[in-house]
């Protein structure tokens, strides 16, 4: 009886420590989340801003 009490004690402390760990990570996506967003929104500032010399995929720079 003893051992269970232990193991579920243990069992109890590892739950504790990941819901932790998992509330944590929640917080980081949704601040990287918002960054991104950020980050996108000013690209899109930029590139709308910029005359149209803008590179797109395999084209190459006008100096080949």
């Amino acid at each position: 009886m003893t051992e269970l009490e232990e193991k579920i004690a243990h069992l109890t402390r590892a739950l504790d420590d990941l819901s932790d760990v998992v509330a944590r990570q929640d917080r980081e996506i949704d601040r990287l989340r918002a960054r991104v967003d950020m980050l996108i929104a000013r690209e899109a500032a930029r590139q709308s801003d910029s005359d149209g010399g803008v590179i797109l995929g395999d084209e190459r720079p006008p100096h080949y």
